[in-house]
């Protein structure tokens, strides 16, 4: 996370590009408010010299409260202006991570991470706005004003101005060195918070096995023990952000010390006006004063930068894995995975996999559960990047195909087909959303599904339930093998069509993945019997390696 370090992290605008006008707008802003400083300061010492010579200038005191006017105007811009870009970005960004989840697809984000995720677009992104409302407009002001003060100090006294120019550095070295401790701490909260999110995710989801086994109050303590580290991080960080806040409001009344009591001396001494002392002394505290503030802050919006690293890490690996290039993908030609590895935090899924899937073969896949039979179906469809190794459709690099084309491509039954609470017509017709009324009930007769469309009370537009609510296990089963047989693909990925199914459902669902498979190329996990048999070829997977070909 190196680029938490920097104020200002340049993939932003590439990320969001709508960020570079309100970036130029707040340049713009900065510098007015700096013209806007350095024009009070000036009328403010006039009127003052003139106070203490028993008279009154009005022109310099109206200007100083036009000027003051101003600045007040222009600074509540620069908060609008950096709200609006906060709440944009978050909003990209939030897009932008769901979309690359949707892209790829259920197998690119599991377990922990999926709880990192969860914390990432909540909580993590909400951190942006100390950022951006709080840190970026102060870091602004700490180059635009500086400037316009050394400007003005050259053009009043040229021995303070260098003054302030060989101490203004000393805040940002001492920030830096602050900010490396302050970076580290923050990560390690980061990371507590991260683990926290995907474990709570992980213990919620588990929680009737938990319950089953007697195990959920020992799961209680592992999330209060994961919760008291977090807290003890949170406060390590806090601990350095009061420190540095002290160290750069000492180095800062330090340098104004030094600018003063020189100004003071001289003054007695008649070596410079009253006027020019007063300007000095004005205008020197505001050269320090968007630094120190910028330093403050920048504790503050610590998270929310470790958040944006993150989330720009886990954008560029859904861009420069399996999202797919612009090819267009071939049809019909042979499926190679080669040296193929898939390997997680804590465990190989696939290791070193060789397969060769030819036009017209059925190849079923057996083996033991956990064996990764479903991760080399996940690969196919794009849901899965490979670790090491490469997937080629005849001859071309999956990771350079266009992978929606890819996936029209591809007729995918799940073990567990999600339905929504829509009409049957459009559950079956989810992946052809155009396909004619009748296609739509040629592929229910099809599954076999027709005297399920005939018995309820709307037929085809009877609404369904969430999650397909009011129809068993084998009819959702067959529903998904209805858009199957709708979307007429040319390659079939089907994973356990008949797991959990009745007697009675398991072969109305057999005799309709027979027919759905003749002629076409397709993998199959399965177990049973009658599906084997419709295999030209049977592949055993177990703990993530082929051990067998065997011919059927």
């Amino acid at each position: 996370m190196d680029s938490v370090a920097r104020p200002f992290d340049p993939r932003l605008l590439r990320q969001v590009p709508s960020t570079r006008r309100d970036v130029v707008l707040l340049g713009v802003l900065g510098a007015a408010v700096a013209i806007a400083v350095v024009t009070a300061a000036a009328a403010l010492a006039r009127a003052l010299a003139a106070a203490v010579e028993l008279r009154l200038d009005p022109a310099a005191i109206t200007v100083f409260l036009l000027a003051l006017a101003a600045r007040a105007a222009l600074t509540s811009g620069l908060g609008v202006v950096a709200a609006r870009m906060a709440a944009t970005v978050k909003a990209s960004l939030r897009a932008d991570l769901l979309g690359a989840v949707g892209r790829r697809g259920p197998g690119w984000l599991a377990g922990q991470r999926a709880g990192e995720l969860a914390t990432l677009t909540g909580r993590g992104l909400d951190a942006l706005d100390g950022y951006f409302t709080g840190y970026l407009p102060q870091l602004v002001l700490g180059v635009t004003v500086p400037v316009g003060v050394l400007a003005m100090l050259a053009f009043a006294d040229l021995a303070s101005a260098v003054i302030v120019l060989v101490t203004l550095p000393l805040i940002p070295i001492f920030g830096i060195l602050v900010g490396w401790q302050t970076r580290v701490a923050t990560e390690r909260q980061w990371r507590r918070l991260s683990m926290l999110g995907g474990h709570f995710l992980d213990m919620l989801s588990g929680l009737p096995t938990l319950k089953a086994f007697g195990r959920a109050r020992a799961q209680v303590a592992a999330v209060r023990e994961m919760a008291d580290r977090h807290r003890e991080a949170t406060m390590r960080t806090l601990r350095i952000a009061f420190l540095s806040a002290l160290v750069l409001e000492l180095v800062g009344t330090i340098s104004v010390a030094l600018v003063a009591v020189p100004v003071g001396l001289r003054l007695l001494g008649g070596g410079m006006t009253l006027a020019a002392a007063f300007t000095v002394l004005l205008l020197t505290p505001e050269a320090y004063a968007p630094l120190r503030a910028a330093g403050t802050k920048f504790h503050a919006s610590m998270e929310g930068l470790t958040a944006l690293d993150q989330a720009f890490t886990l954008l560029a690996a859904a861009d420069g894995g399996s999202a797919g290039g612009a090819r267009t993908a071939p049809r019909g030609g042979p499926i190679e995975l080669r040296g193929v590895t898939v390997a997680y935090e804590r465990t190989t899924a696939l290791r070193d996999v060789d397969l060769t899937v030819r036009p017209g073969e059925r190849i079923a896949l057996v083996g033991p559960s956990g064996g990764g039979k479903s991760t080399l179906l996940n690969l196919l469809l794009g849901f899965t990047t490979p670790t090491a190794g490469r997937i080629l459709v005849d001859g071309t690099d999956l990771a350079e195909l266009d992978l929606d084309g890819w996936r029209r491509q591809l007729g995918w039954v799940p073990q567990r087909a999600h339905l929504f609470a829509d009409t049957l017509a459009a559950n079956i017709a989810l992946g052809t959303p155009d396909a004619p009324r009748e296609s739509i009930a040629q592929a229910a007769r099809a599954a076999a599904l027709g005297p399920v469309v005939d018995a309820l009370p709307q037929g085809l537009d009877t609404v369904l339930g969430e999650r397909g609510h009011g129809l068993s296990s084998g009819e959702r089963q067959r529903l998904a093998l209805a858009r199957a047989f709708l979307r007429d693909a040319p390659l079939l990925l089907l994973d356990e069509p008949t797991a959990r199914l009745d007697a009675a459902s398991e072969q109305a669902v057999v005799s309709s993945t027979l027919s759905l498979v003749e002629g076409r190329t397709a993998l199959l996990v399965a177990h049973r019997p009658a599906l084997l048999a419709a295999a030209t070829r049977v592949v055993r997977v177990d703990q993530g390696t082929l051990h067998e070909l065997v011919t059927a």
